[in-house]
């Protein structure tokens, strides 16, 4: 049996864990790790998301989320086998970093590739991307999603995942129709810097951590959905269209 830790920030990592990891013949992750976030760290990613029905009930208690300062102990605690990196917005130095402390203490380092991942559509998908964080991503969307309802279009926009609550249940699926949902989902300054703008503009915005449900509601309600990316991660969707934003005057 493999036995795996999830390097995440609270975003891709728990996409990865359920599309992917969490069905995988052989295989058990047996905990996360959390940086860059203050305070997404000591909580615990809930059963209910673990796909215990397809996995022979693997886990029961759901997993533990460990400071990434943790990771040597984790290793020699649990037996692991297997670091998976699964967050974005870091140099290259740092990636292999990481290998090199997971590699010296005997576990192999990976990185899942985006299609193993990408949850395919039954609307168009356009996917807004970046080379790094801050390039314009949200206005490029915001931008689209205009161009688009000025041509009659019904749209959805899908953010990447921002699941900052303490309990991860309650940000399963979320729907932001007006202002008032975020008092709603308890959001956190971070959230609100990215959904405002969209809720202002009457968006129809997605977010949270289960994207095949969030993906399914998105498809109810439009006719093209629109993936607003995070940091220089790639969309969880197969896109019919990829537009990738760049800032040449920001090239490291």
């Amino acid at each position: 049996m493999e036995r795996v830790i999830i390097l995440g920030a609270a975003g891709r990592d728990f996409h990865d864990f359920m599309v992917y990891w969490s069905v995988q013949p052989k295989i058990e992750v047996i905990c996360f790790t959390g940086t860059q976030i203050p305070g997404i760290e000591n909580r615990t990613f809930p059963p209910e998301l673990c796909n215990n029905d397809k996995n022979n009930n693997l886990y029961p208690r759901g997993l533990e989320i460990f400071p990434e300062s943790m990771l040597e102990i984790l290793i020699d605690r649990f037996n692991a086998t297997t670091c998976a990196m699964a967050y974005s917005d870091v140099r290259y130095d740092h990636v292999q970093s990481l290998a090199a402390r997971v590699n010296a203490y005997g576990c192999k380092f990976v990185q899942l590739p985006p299609k193993l991942t990408q949850l395919t559509s039954s609307k168009p998908i356009i996917a807004i991307c970046a080379t790094r964080t801050g390039t314009g991503k949200s206005q490029s969307t915001r931008f689209i999603a205009r161009y688009l309802k000025e041509k009659g279009k019904r749209i959805a926009i899908v953010r990447h995942p921002m699941p900052y609550d303490q309990v991860l249940l309650k940000q399963r699926c979320q729907c932001f129709q007006s202002l008032s949902d975020l008092e709603k989902n308890n959001c956190t300054i971070e959230e609100r810097e990215e959904y405002e703008m969209h809720i202002k503009e009457q968006n129809l915005l997605y977010a949270g951590i289960d994207y095949t449900m969030i993906l399914r509601e998105a498809e109810k309600n439009a006719e093209i959905i629109i993936w607003d990316g995070g940091n220089n991660d790639c969309s969880f969707f197969s896109a019919d269209l990829q537009i990738c934003v760049a800032d040449a005057l920001r090239v490291d």
